[in-house]
């Protein structure tokens, strides 16, 4: 088992995947830190591992075997039809935190992009974050005027959540929608949002359903919460490497998409009418971490 530093820790990646082609192993589980590690990958299905991408399909898809992970834009969807349903026709003004500024990372993006259409706010999926008009009227659930006030990097850590909330409420504080790309960008953001007292006055929406961001759906921290099953992926992806290494047959991908889907469903302390949401406490069941 090998792991980066931090989030963006692309040479430590990189140096994983060359010691695992010369160890000889079977194959190889990655979440990418973006097309910086695809040489290497490539090399390594050269040499016969078999390389399966984890949550995040790679750019092209094709660099990895097989994918097995949540569809983010569903996350996203799934958060920006909550978000749009409980606004209940009032303007919204919205603070977008996410990945990076520095580097395009599909999970980012699909997850920005994908709380974008669930707010029905028009957008180029093909682009990088934030080149949607920054006012107009979404259209998802009663539907309204919105107007974006920032796009903000966090690192997807706690830190930069916080950080990137600060710098938002600087440039607009009637802010009172709030997507976070993950979790501990939530919980940074929720901190900033307690100490301006604010944090009651404003719709914060996330992804990842891990059994601590579940409990601050229930405390009412996060107001909802995509909820993904990263075990499940991990599992798949060993289970392949496995089966493979034994002479097995590699396993197919979802009907209808490249990759293997492994599911998303929203987890919400107070569920709007026309959008599909568990309770915490039948997400508990399933959380990780």
């Amino acid at each position: 088992m090998a792991a980066g530093t931090q989030d963006g820790d692309t040479q430590n990646q990189i140096n994983e995947i060359y010691t695992a082609m010369a160890r000889g192993d079977k194959g190889i589980l990655v979440t990418s830190n973006g097309n910086a590690i695809n040489a290497a990958l490539r090399q390594a299905q050269e040499s016969g591992l078999y390389v399966s991408a984890l949550d995040t399909p790679l750019t092209p898809v094709d660099t990895a075997d097989n994918t097995f992970a949540t569809d983010n834009h569903q996350a996203g969807l799934l958060i920006g039809k909550y978000a749009a349903a409980r606004l209940n026709g009032q303007k919204a003004t919205i603070a977008m935190l996410d990945l990076y500024n520095d580097q395009v990372v599909e999970v980012d993006t699909a997850r920005d992009h994908g709380f974008l259409d669930g707010m029905g706010i028009p957008n180029d999926p093909r682009a990088i974050n934030g080149l949607e008009p920054k006012s107009g009227h979404y259209k998802g659930g009663k539907g309204g005027d919105y107007r974006i006030v920032c796009h903000r990097p966090t690192q997807g850590a706690i830190d930069g959540g916080r950080q990137a909330m600060e710098q938002c409420l600087s440039a607009n504080p009637n802010i009172n929608v709030v997507y976070a790309m993950n979790e501990p960008a939530g919980e940074g953001a929720y901190a900033a949002l307690r100490a301006a007292g604010k944090a009651d006055k404003v719709l914060l929406v996330v992804i990842d359903g891990s059994c601590d961001g579940i409990e601050m759906v229930r405390s009412g921290e996060f107001d909802a919460d995509a909820v993904q099953y990263p075990g499940k992926m991990a599992r798949l992806g060993v289970d392949a490497v496995a089966k493979i290494a034994r002479g097995g047959a590699p396993p197919p991908k979802s009907k209808g998409k490249d990759f293997y889907d492994t599911g998303t469903a929203l987890a919400t302390a107070h569920p709007v009418d026309g959008v599909d949401s568990q309770t915490p406490d039948e997400a508990a069941k399933k959380c990780w971490g």
